[in-house]
């Protein structure tokens, strides 16, 4: 697969809206309301990313999203993040959504900041990969971009992997990005070459998407979270979106 044979879709992570929320009790910004302007602009999918601690997203928005796509959005991607030995699997047990993607955070941190090591945990996060897997669940797991560890996740069962792009992101720009862009290169193609699709997230944005696309081949969604968020404060949901589906649009 080339990074040209299919559009990269584009899923809006939701977790800052329900951070602003959280800081008083009147319900809003909304992001049932989010979701629905961001859908309606042409994002592909919705991710939220409930921590044990329910900081931002909390258990009744991720049954509120499901039940919103389910009910008005058919054929939208719904994308539950965590880490599988917390919170995750419970949603993924009730709700079977369209992806998990597993994520090696601590209960506290701060945003995630690191893959999984499988040496460490693949044979632990194996059995958990089935069970969504018999669900109906697309599995992804969010991974340091590695080339070597690329077999290691097709070898626990996963289907996907999410790079973890922050490093990138940090790069972009300055004379280091070409020789930290190498190695996601690297790993997508080695990914692809295990039998495994590609996504990536963690501060992607307007400035760098298009780049790190036209670079790295066959990313099947980006998740984007706090940039886009962030860019809405300013232009709004709707014209958010449509900048980064340009963005997308660009790489191809």
């Amino acid at each position: 697969m080339t990074s040209h044979s299919l559009r990269t879709a584009l899923s809006v992570n939701l977790n800052k809206v329900a951070l602003v929320r959280n800081t008083r009790h009147l319900g809003i910004p909304s992001v049932l309301r989010a979701a629905t302007l961001c859908l309606q602009a042409g994002a592909n999918g919705i991710t939220v990313h409930p921590r044990p601690d329910a900081r931002h997203i909390r258990g009744s928005d991720v049954r509120e999203l499901h039940a919103l796509l389910r009910q008005s959005w058919p054929g939208v991607e719904f994308n539950i993040e965590g880490n599988p030995f917390h919170n995750l699997m419970d949603f993924v047990r009730e709700l079977r959504p369209d992806q998990c993607t597993f994520v090696p955070d601590t209960e506290g941190q701060f945003t995630s900041d690191h893959g999984w090591d499988l040496q460490a945990d693949g044979e632990r996060v194996r059995p958990l990969i089935e069970e969504a897997k018999a669900l109906g669940v697309r599995v992804s797991l969010f991974m340091d971009p590695v080339p070597g560890a690329m077999a290691a996740a097709k070898a626990v069962g996963a289907d996907r992997v999410e790079l973890y792009t922050e490093q990138y992101a940090s790069a972009f720009g300055t004379p280091r990005a070409a020789a930290v862009l190498a190695p996601y290169v690297a790993s997508a193609e080695a990914a692809q070459a295990a039998g495994l699709e590609v996504n990536a997230g963690h501060d992607l944005s307007r400035d760098n998407l298009t780049a790190f696309l036209r670079a790295v081949p066959g990313v099947r969604e980006v998740s984007i979270g706090h940039a886009l968020i962030a860019d809405a404060l300013e232009l709004g949901y709707a014209a958010t979106v449509k900048a980064y589906l340009d963005c997308i649009a660009a790489a191809a």
